[in-house]
């Protein structure tokens, strides 16, 4: 079992306050869309572009799967679960701190989304960009999306296959059978 570092313990301390934070602020910009937005008309920030919209999603990205509250909050605990792994398996070498925020980023907007499901059995969704008809979204969404799109690109541009060898269960033995 690996030892846990001063170093590691304040990675860990400081992505558990972040990610509270970062929760906090979804869940904060959720209510103002409630209290602010809802059975109100859309408020535009940019005619044509940007809007305030409220929405209760109670689907996936794009209104797929429906209803499905149960199945959206077990996945939120699995992602959950693995960030938190991940996290805590993390090596503290400098070249890993990006991937600290993003997982960070990723946890959180699973988090501020499952805590709607749970609450209102519904996801409170208020961005909308006009201009392309995109779907209506929120700070979460930003959240998971930013972060997910440029860990792929790190994954594919920056890391190697190697790199990830601390997420291996496989016991790294230093004494090694003789032949």
């Amino acid at each position: 079992m690996n030892k846990i570092t001063k170093k590691k313990k304040i990675f860990l301390a400081v992505d558990a306050f972040l990610i509270l934070l970062l929760v906090f602020l979804d869940q904060f910009t959720k209510h103002l869309a409630v209290v602010h937005l809802q059975d109100k008309p859309a408020y535009t920030i940019i005619n044509g572009v940007l809007e305030l919209n409220f929405l209760k999603n109670s689907g996936a990205a794009f209104g797929m799967l429906q209803n499905q509250k149960v199945f959206f909050v077990l996945v939120a605990i699995l992602i959950l679960l693995i960030i938190a792994y991940v996290l805590f398996r993390l090596p503290d070498d400098k070249k890993y701190n990006i991937l600290h925020i993003l997982l960070v980023f990723i946890a959180s907007g699973a988090a501020g989304n499952m805590i709607d499901r749970i609450k209102n059995d519904y996801v409170v969704d208020f961005i909308y960009f006009v201009l392309i008809n995109f779907p209506i979204f929120n700070v979460a969404d930003i959240y998971v999306t930013v972060a997910t799109f440029v860990f792929v690109f790190l994954f594919l541009f920056y890391y190697k296959e190697s790199d990830f060898n601390f997420l291996s269960f496989k016991q790294h033995n230093k004494f090694r059978e003789f032949k």
